[in-house]
């Protein structure tokens, strides 16, 4: 399964601001939108969400025949600490991991030097620009997303 992290905070805890072993470059990756609204709404969470009305039982079903996993994790701050709020993880796997690499993807720029600036002075000024990303209330509702 190939993971999309579109927060920069949430790939610089998980590369150790690029200093771990194997994660020493930082790629942007920028997808259409399209394609990522479509991976969107075919989602299935992660994990079992008692309020979504769905048993366990048909969700399991869902997430064994989905292609697209949505999980949340909490987002992080410049000093890589848990926020009270979650970043959006989404995988992606067979035929859709070919969508995302041959269809979606439109740029890949390495990073790395800018996260090394950020990593070393930690001022927030350098950050990539980073927006709520609008969603149509139905697709929200599917990501269990408070509107």
């Amino acid at each position: 399964m190939t993971w999309v992290k579109p927060s920069f905070l949430w790939m610089m805890y998980r590369s150790g601001w690029a200093t771990k072993p194997g994660q020493e470059r930082v790629l942007a990756v920028e997808i259409t939108r399209e394609g990522f609204d479509w991976a969107l709404d075919q989602a299935c969470p992660s994990s079992h969400e008692a309020s979504s009305g769905e048993s366990r039982e048909e969700w399991a079903l869902r997430l064994k025949r989905s292609s697209v996993r949505v999980q949340w994790d909490p987002e992080r701050s410049l000093n890589l600490g848990a926020l009270p709020y979650r970043s959006l993880q989404l995988g992606l796997s067979g035929e859709v991991s070919r969508r995302y690499v041959e269809d979606w993807t439109v740029a890949i720029t390495d990073v790395t030097s800018l996260v090394r600036e950020v990593a070393a002075t930690r001022d927030a000024g350098q950050l990539p620009d980073e927006r709520p990303y609008p969603l149509p209330a139905s697709l929200a509702a599917a990501l269990h997303i408070p509107t």
